[in-house]
């Protein structure tokens, strides 16, 4: 992606009329006082390869985005992160793209993979959901408000012989439940053995895809409740079921 489309995108906006719309209303400063002050268009920046290569920015991208400021640091152009990645909270995530780019990037411009499990939260609030792949899943969860949810890693692990080729792996999965910030051990646990899962969501990619596959084909199957009696199919959602990983 050049950077190139910002000077093209900020001609094209000059000469536009001044009919103004109000996307990207929501991370727009209050400095935007008056409508002739906003622009009719936002970007949206994909990450990984674009603005960020691991945790190097790429090429100017800082210096290329400050340009979307004006010389007293306000928002001039507003600007989303865009990406199918994720696996940690929007405010962390937030945090460490301001620490790399020099720039105060507020969890609102940050929109990942399961940005949208957000819509869920009232269907499955109090209700028990599993969440799965690297990073922080069930910590992203609670983010998003859902109260009663558990890793994959945790909900495996209460299970003695539910992955087969356990006995095979040199490796281990690292608990990730004690890593949410809002883990408290004194908090009554949940009872895997009798309360049924009602939907398991992929937050991100699984670090142990034999075992994920294996334990989500035993809830699915089950009805959320594995080696019990068999009950209505949880439902299963997909952050990002995009299943190619090699490009070059």
């Amino acid at each position: 992606m050049s950077f190139r489309l910002l000077t093209k995108a900020w001609r094209r906006q000059q000469t536009q009329s001044k009919n103004h719309t109000a996307a990207f209303s929501h991370i727009l400063p209050r400095s935007f006082s008056r409508k002739s002050q906003r622009p009719s268009f936002g970007i949206a920046f994909d990450i990984d390869g674009v603005i960020l290569l691991g945790n190097t920015p790429v090429g100017g991208s800082p210096a290329a985005l400050r340009k979307l400021y004006d010389a007293e640091g306000r928002l001039k152009i507003p600007y989303v992160f865009l990406t199918n990645g994720g696996g940690i909270p929007e405010p962390k995530r937030a945090s460490e793209l301001s620490e790399l780019l020099g720039l105060s990037v507020s969890p609102s411009q940050v929109l990942q993979g399961h940005s949208p499990f957000r819509q869920l939260v009232d269907r499955f609030e109090h209700k028990l959901v599993v969440a799965v792949g690297k990073g922080e899943p069930a910590s992203v969860m609670s983010e998003y408000g859902f109260k009663n949810v558990i890793s994959i890693d945790e909900y495996a692990s209460s299970f003695e012989n539910i992955d087969p080729l356990a006995p095979y792996k040199k490796w281990t999965t690292k608990l990730a439940a004690t890593q949410n910030p809002k883990f408290d051990e004194s908090r009554s646990q949940i009872d895997v053995f009798s309360e049924r899962v009602q939907a398991a969501f992929i937050v991100s990619d699984p670090v142990d895809w034999s075992r994920d596959i294996q334990v989500l084909c035993d809830i699915l199957k089950t009805g959320g409740l594995p080696g019990r009696n068999v009950g209505m199919q949880p439902q299963l959602y997909f952050a990002n079921d995009d299943l190619e990983y090699q490009v070059d």
